[in-house]
């Protein structure tokens, strides 16, 4: 027993260790006299920073304080209340980015940390499991979002915005939010979808989507229906619930259909479709690919703008 908790200790040890570096404490300010704190990290050499929306909203001066103590001002680059997630920038030397890993690789079960800076001269570090994939959880914006990982690493105050990492140190979360009612549940932002926002935040500011009002979890398809109807994917999106009054609900979309296709493009899984209603313009019809039971039915839908 004591050598499986030496090889946990040293996981835990490892990963943090090798991300506490890039892990900062941000604070927000604005000019009514609010404000408020979370943690952030940096995912570029040259002074990206992921953090939650929440974190720096409505924010009009946002400093950064790194590891070391070292204060500076920041540039908000953009933020997405749609996901909880936002871009702040700063200009520094020797900066330690932390490499950022695939949400899609990782199973129920598997060892993660979560890390934050609430006070600016110390990381904090707590470690658990993943206890759930595919978890939906709604913003501040009203939008679900979807995809999200939910584990038992407890979220300590000021750590919300901090990345959720593997043994090996790879960021495979941004951490996002705590269920108040039940002890324990820590929900964090899947960081394949952070890396598209962040992505387009950095070339735009902000985001742009096209909505159509369904929540939904990735799943695999049955290799008989991949079969039968030549589908280029072997996944799809499981519709969980629909938005009433919303595109879906008006294309006769219906709960248990899965997705496997929008436009001209075939999609995988929530974060592709999510590319796909990005770059769809809004109130275009567009055809939507779904498997019903063992049926492969082309239904029009027309995206509206969140």
């Amino acid at each position: 027993m004591s050598t499986l908790l030496d090889a946990y200790s040293e996981a835990v040890i490892a990963g943090a260790e090798r991300v506490s570096p890039s892990v900062v404490n941000i604070e927000a300010h604005q000019q009514n006299g609010r404000g408020g704190s979370g943690s952030g990290f940096i995912f570029t050499p040259d002074g990206f920073i992921l953090t939650n929306s929440h974190v720096v909203y409505g924010a009009d001066n946002i400093e950064v304080t790194l590891p070391d103590g070292q204060r500076f001002r920041s540039d908000k680059i953009g933020d997405d209340p749609d996901t909880d997630l936002a871009v702040v920038r700063i200009t520094a030397p020797n900066l330690v980015p932390a490499t950022l890993g695939d949400s899609q690789a990782v199973r129920v079960g598997q060892l993660v940390i979560a890390i934050g800076n609430p006070y600016g001269f110390q990381c904090t570090v707590t470690s658990g499991v993943i206890s759930a994939l595919g978890r939906s959880l709604r913003s501040k914006s009203g939008r679900l979002i979807d995809n999200v990982i939910q584990t038992d690493a407890a979220l300590n105050p000021g750590n919300s915005g901090g990345p959720l990492i593997t043994s090996n140190g790879e960021v495979i979360g941004v951490n996002t939010a705590v269920i108040l009612p039940a002890q324990g549940i820590c929900l964090a932002i899947a960081i394949n979808t952070a890396k598209f926002v962040a992505g387009r935040l950095i070339k735009d500011g902000k985001i742009r989507r096209g909505y159509i009002g369904v929540a939904g979890q990735n799943v695999p398809v049955h290799r008989r229906l991949v079969r039968a109807h030549d589908l280029p994917v072997a996944s799809g999106i499981f519709v969980v619930s629909i938005e009433p009054n919303s595109p879906a609900q008006r294309a006769s979309l219906r709960e248990g259909d899965i997705i496997t296709g929008f436009g001209d493009q075939p999609v995988a899984d929530i974060d592709a479709l999510h590319r796909r209603l990005t770059e769809h313009q809004p109130g275009i019809r567009a055809p939507l690919v779904v498997l019903r039971g063992s049926e492969k039915l082309v239904l029009q839908i027309e995206p509206s703008l969140l």
